[in-house]
C-alpha cells in the first residue's frame, strides 16, 4: 500500500483535503491525524474490521483498548450504556482536551475496539484537524497513537511516516504537535475514579471539578516494574527507544558524576552513548551549551565533533551525544520534547541513554510516567554509582 501524505493547515484545515480524508475512514481505511496530544491513527470505531486493522498496522496487542475520539458531547451517549454525571461535570471542564474518560460500553461498540473490555475509553480532540476529520467521516474514530506499537509515539508526521509508510492509507500532516504526551485517562467506573495514565491534566484538577478524591493506580508511577497497573496498555513496553536506557536520579551534582562514570565505562566498552538533560544542568556543568542569542537549544543534540557546539561540553558527561530536554522551570516544553528526544536518540545510533530524572511539580507524574516505561523502569541511583 502506498501511503498519502497530505498537508493541511493545522488552524484552518482545507475542506476539501479533509473530505478526501473522511471518505477513507468511512470506507474501512486508516488515516493518521495530528491531535494536541500526539499524532493518532484512525480507523471507523464501530468497524470491528477497520480496529482490526489499526492492531495490525500498529504491531498492537490486541487487549489493549483503542480510545475512541468524538468531536460532539452527545456523541458519548452513543457509546456509553450511560453517560455519568461527573463525565458531564468533566466534559464541560476540559473537552474538547486531553482528557479520556473511561465508562461502561454500550452494545453499539465491538469488543475489537475495546480490547474484549465491557468499558471503553473515549475523549473529545482539541485539533481542528481531528475534529474536522471526525465530523467529515460521519464516523466515531478509533485512534491510538500513530506509531509502531513500543516506539517512542509521534509528535510529528515524519514520525509516523517512519513508522507506518507502506500500511496505512494516508497521513495528515499538520505539523507539530502541541502538548506531546498523551491523554489523562481516567476511570468512571470504579467506586473511586482512578487515573490509569497521567497527562497534562492533574488528578488534583479532576478532583477540583467533581468534589471528590480522584486517586492513582499505584503501578502507573512506581518506581520498579512490581506494581502492575490496572489499564491493560500499561503492562506492555512502550515508549522506548532503541538503545537501552537508564534514569539517575539523586543529588545534582552526584547524578552528573555518576552519568560521567557510567558514559565512561560504556565508551572503554565501545559503546556510542547519548545523555539527557535539562538546560539548567546543561547551563551550569557545560558553559557553551546555549545558542549564540543565549535561547536553550531546546532537543538539540551535540556531539563531540560539533567543536562549535560543544567545545568541551562532551567532556563533562563523558557522552558522545547530549540533547536536552529543555528548562526544569517550562515543564510544558519537558513534555513537548520528550518522545523527539527518544526519537533522536535512534537516528543518531546511540547504544546507550543515560537520563536526568524530571520528577516535576505539576506534569511531572506524566512526564516520568513515559520516562520509566521508555527505560524499561531503570532507575539508578547517582550516591551508588561507584
Amino acid at each position: 500500500m502506498e501511503t498519502e501524505i497530505l498537508r493541511v493547515d493545522s488552524k484552518k484545515p482545507d475542506q476539501e483535503a479533509m473530505k478526501r480524508a473522511g471518505k477513507l475512514i468511512a470506507a474501512g481505511e486508516l488515516v493518521a491525524f495530528p491531535t494536541e496530544t500526539v499524532y493518532g491513527l484512525g480507523g471507523d470505531a464501530l468497524d470491528p474490521e477497520a480496529s482490526k486493522k489499526i492492531y495490525a498496522a500498529k504491531g498492537r496487542p490486541s487487549d489493549n483498548p483503542l480510545i475512541v475520539h468524538i468531536a460532539e458531547f452527545d456523541d458519548l451517549s452513543r457509546v456509553a450504556r450511560e453517560v455519568p454525571e461527573e463525565a458531564k461535570l468533566l466534559a464541560d471542564a476540559f473537552w474538547p482536551g486531553p482528557l479520556t474518560m473511561i465508562v461502561w460500553k454500550s452494545e453499539a461498540v465491538p469488543y475489537a475496539t475495546t480490547g474484549g473490555m465491557d468499558t471503553v475509553a473515549v475523549r473529545m480532540p482539541n485539533h481542528p484537524v481531528a475534529l474536522s476529520l471526525i465530523r467529515e467521516s460521519g464516523c466515531l474514530i478509533a485512534a491510538p497513537s500513530a506509531n509502531t506499537s513500543g516506539r517512542p509515539s509521534p509528535t510529528e508526521a515524519a514520525h509516523v511516516a517512519d513508522d507506518l509508510s507502506g500500511r496505512i492509507a494516508m497521513i495528515l500532516d499538520g505539523g507539530p504537535v502541541g502538548i506531546g504526551i498523551e491523554s489523562t485517562i481516567i476511570d468512571l467506573t470504579e467506586e473511586k475514579p482512578m487515573v490509569l495514565r497521567p497527562g497534562y491534566i492533574t488528578p488534583q484538577m479532576l478532583s477540583d471539578v467533581i468534589g471528590r478524591e480522584v486517586i492513582i493506580d499505584p503501578g502507573i508511577i512506581a518506581m520498579d516494574d512490581t506494581k502492575k497497573p490496572k489499564a491493560p496498555g500499561m503492562k506492555y513496553k512502550h515508549y522506548a527507544p532503541k538503545a537501552d536506557m537508564a534514569i539517575v536520579e539523586g543529588d545534582e551534582e552526584a547524578v552528573v558524576s555518576a552519568i560521567k562514570l557510567l558514559t565512561s565505562r560504556a565508551k572503554a566498552a565501545g559503546k556510542r552513548v547519548a545523555v539527557i538533560a535539562s538546560d539548567e544542568t546543561q547551563a551550569r556543568y557545560r558553559g557553551n551549551s546555549r545558542s549564540e542569542s543565549g535561547a536553550p537549544q531546546h532537543g538539540a543534540a551535540h556531539s563531540e565533533a560539533d567543536a562549535s557546539c560543544c567545545g568541551d561540553n562532551a567532556d563533562e558527561f563523558a557522552a558522545d551525544v547530549v540533547l536536552s530536554m529543555g528548562s526544569r522551570a517550562d515543564e510544558d516544553s519537558i513534555a513537548r520534547h520528550l518522545y523527539h528526544i527518544l526519537r533522536e536518540c535512534d537516528e543518531l545510533g546511540v547504544d546507550e541513554i543515560y537520563s536526568e530524572s524530571f520528577s516535576t511539580p505539576r506534569i511531572g507524574n506524566a512526564i516520568m510516567n513515559r520516562l520509566l516505561k521508555a527505560a524499561g523502569h531503570q532507575v539508578l541511583q547517582a550516591e551508588d554509582i561507584e
